[in-house]
């Protein structure tokens, strides 16, 4: 059976190259016999899986030696709870932008943990735009500042990072992680979900600075101490360890296809072909502002709405799944990852034509 072309914001497509390297290795790794699935992972075999991995990361984002790299479990909404208790350190309050659903989630949660200032909301145009930081409401005495780099409901994409001084910036890169150059040195923290330009769900990686490890709040479960993943080299439990088997493949496949720039040039043509369509169009409507449009995640609407199903059995029909935009937004959605490659895209404009001249 043929691929289909997969539009799913995550998990997300893979690399054909990434699966067909995992598949020939499935059974016998390297000659040792076993699947990376049956490692266990204080051996040697996958201890140089992981170290690999790291180290692959590490050239890829330039992280300085002072962060620590931890292969996590939890997802970023585990996350969520472990940087209020780790990063408040004998502080009372920290800042968050809150730019949709995401981080809108990140907040709630830090609120069980400290006095949480919003310091910017585009809620007020319905999260259509990433609020300009001269307009931010920032409070000198923050631990940290909170930022989500891509809302990959909405579509809302940071293309700045924002100057946060001596204050720990710390963002959630769930969803454009890898997409392009990253000024790690920038950050406090940068954390992500694996399971849309990284791997399989049930990893999670968080690059954090080493002197913000160490400072938990009292009877923190040493599960949700940085310290204790950055001390075991996020060995102190089974890791979820094919899926870092799987990320390292990754990692190896952006190396080989021309790093972070290359995938970010990659990226900007894929999403400047299908939002030249959409700003044209008569029939189908972006909603987001042009500065602030994700190069990951594309929502669309029909102007005819009671035409979504139609467009969505047609698409089907021509390989094309997961269009369909979350229950809390509607729409369409086309998420265009790295591993997306421009023909999905062409094939979708193509078919998004067709449906216009049909139907508009």
């Amino acid at each position: 059976m043929a691929r289909v072309i997969n539009f799913s914001a995550g998990p997300a497509t893979l690399p054909e190259a990434v699966l067909k390297q995992a598949a020939e290795e499935m059974l016998d790794w390297h000659g040792s016999g076993q699947s990376v699935m049956e490692m266990s992972h204080r051996g040697k075999e996958f201890m140089s899986i992981a170290a690999q991995a790291e180290a692959d990361l590490r050239e890829l984002m330039g992280i300085p030696a002072n962060y620590k790299v931890l292969f996590l479990q939890g997802g970023a909404s585990l996350q969520f709870a472990m940087i209020p208790i780790n990063l408040l350190r004998g502080k009372t309050g920290a800042d968050y932008v809150n730019t949709g659903e995401w981080a809108k989630k990140a907040i709630k949660e830090a609120k069980q943990y400290c006095q949480v200032n919003v310091v910017a909301s585009s809620e007020d145009r319905s999260f259509t735009y990433a609020p300009a930081q001269a307009d931010w409401k920032l409070n000198k005495d923050a631990a940290y500042v909170h930022y989500t780099a891509n809302e990959t409901i909405g579509g809302v994409e940071f293309h700045w990072t924002p100057e946060m001084g001596d204050v720990p910036l710390v963002c959630d890169m769930s969803s454009n992680i890898l997409s392009r150059p990253v000024g790690v040195s920038k950050y406090g923290l940068i954390y992500a979900g694996a399971q849309k330009n990284i791997g399989p769900a049930g990893l999670t990686i968080a690059i954090v600075r080493d002197d913000l490890i160490g400072q938990t709040l009292p009877k923190t479960p040493v599960m949700l101490d940085y310290k204790t993943h950055a001390e075991n080299e996020s060995m102190y439990n089974t890791p979820p360890t094919y899926g870092i088997y799987i990320a390292g493949l990754v990692f190896q496949w952006i190396k080989q296809n021309g790093g972070l720039s290359a995938m970010h040039q990659r990226n900007q043509e894929k999403a400047a072909l299908l939002y030249a369509f959409l700003d044209q169009s008569q029939f189908f409507v972006s909603p987001v502002a042009r500065a602030d449009r994700s190069l990951m995640n594309v929502p669309f609407t029909l102007k005819k709405a009671d035409l979504d199903e139609e467009f969505l059995k047609g698409a089907k029909s021509r390989s094309m799944i997961q269009l369909k935009g979350h229950r809390s937004v509607g729409g369409m959605r086309a998420s265009i990852y790295n591993a997306m490659p421009v023909e999905g895209v062409r094939t979708l404009v193509d078919y998004m034509k067709e449906f216009e001249a049909k139907h508009g």
